[in-house]
């Protein structure tokens, strides 16, 4: 699935992704392939992106919202 994170000013990470943990309001959660189409309000806290090869990846945020429909994945720093 892919998956962008942006912020007001440009994008920031465009990758395809396996795997994508975030930290919501209401706590944590995860998203797989083929995820049902979701929005949430997202908190300080770490993403962590398992990419198509396997790595982890780590991202500190302060915030945003997250939306995901149809394997395309987004994520509006705030």
């Amino acid at each position: 699935m892919q998956f962008k994170i942006e912020n007001p000013d440009k994008e920031v990470l465009n990758i395809e992704a396996k795997l994508i943990q975030l930290p919501g309001t209401d706590g944590s959660f995860a998203v797989l392939e083929n995820h049902a189409p979701l929005i949430a309000m997202l908190k300080k806290g770490k993403v962590r992106i398992i990419d198509k090869n396997g790595k982890e990846h780590l991202i500190d945020i302060e915030g945003g919202v997250f939306g995901v429909a149809e394997n395309q994945c987004h994520l509006l720093l705030l």
